[in-house]
Order: C-alpha cells, then structure tokens, then sequence
C-alpha cells in the first residue's frame, strides 16, 4: 500500500514539472511565462512568521531588483525625480534601486559607468556595514522618496539589511570592465543546476525562453550577456515568480551555477 501511494505521489509530482516546464516552454504570445497559482503567492510576495536573516537578505534583494514585483504593487507612473533628465531611461524603470545604483552595486563607478544605464549616481557598496536605521531613513528622504504605499517600514527594513549586509563583491565573479565571468568551478556549478535549478529550466536551460521571433534568449542567453545581473538573481531569486535562490549556500556556489549555466545553449 505504501509503495502504491509513494508512485502516485511521484506520477503527480512529475506530472506537474512537466506540465509546468511544458507550459513554459509556450512562446510568451500565447502564456504568461511569470504566471502563477494562488497557492505559489504566499512564497512569493508573503514572508515567513520567523523569518531567518538568510531570508529577510534575500527578499531584501528582491526589492532592490524591482520592489512592486517583489511586493505585489502597481509599477509607478512617472519618472523618479531624482533620475537626471540627460539619462536614457524613463518611467517605472526609473524607481528600480538596480537601475541607478547597479547590479554590482558600484552604480557610475562600475559596469554602469558608461551605457544606456548611466545615470552619474554612485553606487551603494560604501554603505556595507552602514547602520540599518539610517539607510532605511534616506530611503523614505527625498533623493529616493519611497513611500509606506510604494514599501511599508518592515520591508523597507528587508532593503536596507539588504544594502548594509547583503551585498557581496561582484568583481570576485565578474570582470568590471569587460562585463565577463571570472571562472568558477564548472563541476559543482552543474551538480547544483542540475538538482535544483533544473526543475523549472530544464537540463539545457531553454525551458523559458524570453526572447522574441526568432531571436532567442534562455538562461544561458542570459548568463552570458549579463552575468552580475543573473548571479544576484541566483543569490535572491527573481521578484514577483516561484523562484529559488542561493542565498543560504553562499555567494561562491552561486558563483559556480552561474559559471555551468553560461556554457548553457544560448
């Protein structure tokens, strides 16, 4: 009896990656790629009721990539007034924290030192170590401007843990100048993708796929081109879908996965 109920458990396990691989693998013009089940929302906009700093650092990630998908909000309408007028964005693009400040954290004294992302804005990688209180408190200040109904105060909190302690030093994984990986260690990279990223991606990477027509942009796509953008979504996972992150085993593992994945199809 234990055996039967043991194999229908796992046939409707593998039914639902399946089904769920299968239907992401559907072109975005006919499924929402990010769609997800009532059930899945708690895990991804809610917070556990004793929440570990691994989480709180990793949801505050989150919200420094893009706070309303993280938090379930409506995207602003305007451009943040602090973003210069001479930059190349616009919109709610603007009020990403990533936007101006970076994915390596160094905003115009790194990889955004030059390229439609310039803005000018130095990076927040000074703050590491910064009193957590203070930070949150320029958060709600003009320069940022970040309303409760934009980020009520507990994850306001999450962000500026984030940003005191939650930081790691990208230029350990990838070049700053050039924007390419400094290698990890492939073996434990593919071990690790393989038993956990694997599950929604797919073993080849290609089970989502972002591009458009015949222009094709999978995880590998992706690692490639814009790896400090993919290692601190490995380490936080991506805000507003049922994704996992690395968080908890450390910044070289995600390092590694991130290394494997970029030998992924592109």
């Amino acid at each position: 009896m234990r055996n039967a109920i043991f194999a229908m458990k796992t046939v409707w396990v593998a039914g639902m990656v399946w089904g769920f691989l299968g239907q992401a693998a559907v072109g975005s013009d006919d499924l929402n790629d990010y769609a997800h089940s009532k059930e899945a929302q708690e895990y991804i906009h809610g917070s556990p009721e004793q929440p570990t700093d691994t989480w709180i650092l990793s949801s505050g990630g989150r919200i420094y990539d893009n706070w309303w998908n993280a938090l379930d909000r409506d995207p602003p309408e305007t451009t943040h007034p602090s973003y210069p007028e001479a930059s190349k964005k616009s919109g709610a693009t603007t009020w990403r924290c990533k936007e101006c400040h970076g994915w390596d954290y160094r905003g115009a004294d790194g990889i955004y030192s030059s390229g439609s992302h310039y803005t000018g804005i130095p990076g927040i990688y000074g703050a590491i170590g910064g009193n957590e209180t203070a930070i949150a408190t320029l958060l709600r200040g003009p320069d940022h401007g970040y309303t409760e109904d934009m980020i009520n105060d507990e994850e306001l909190a999450r962000l500026a843990a984030f940003v005191s302690r939650g930081q790691v030093d990208i230029s350990r994984y990838v070049n700053l100048e050039t924007r390419e990986i400094i290698w990890g260690d492939l073996n434990r990279g593919r071990a690790i993708f393989q038993s956990t990223c694997a599950a929604c991606h797919g073993f080849d990477g290609r089970a989502y796929d972002w591009g458009e027509g015949d222009e094709h942009a999978y995880v590998g796509t992706e690692a490639a081109a814009a790896p400090d953008e993919v290692i601190g979504k490995i380490l936080n996972g991506h805000p507003g879908v049922a994704m996992i992150n690395l968080r908890a085993f450390g910044p070289d593992a995600a390092h590694d996965v991130l290394s494997y994945v970029a030998t992924l199809p592109q």
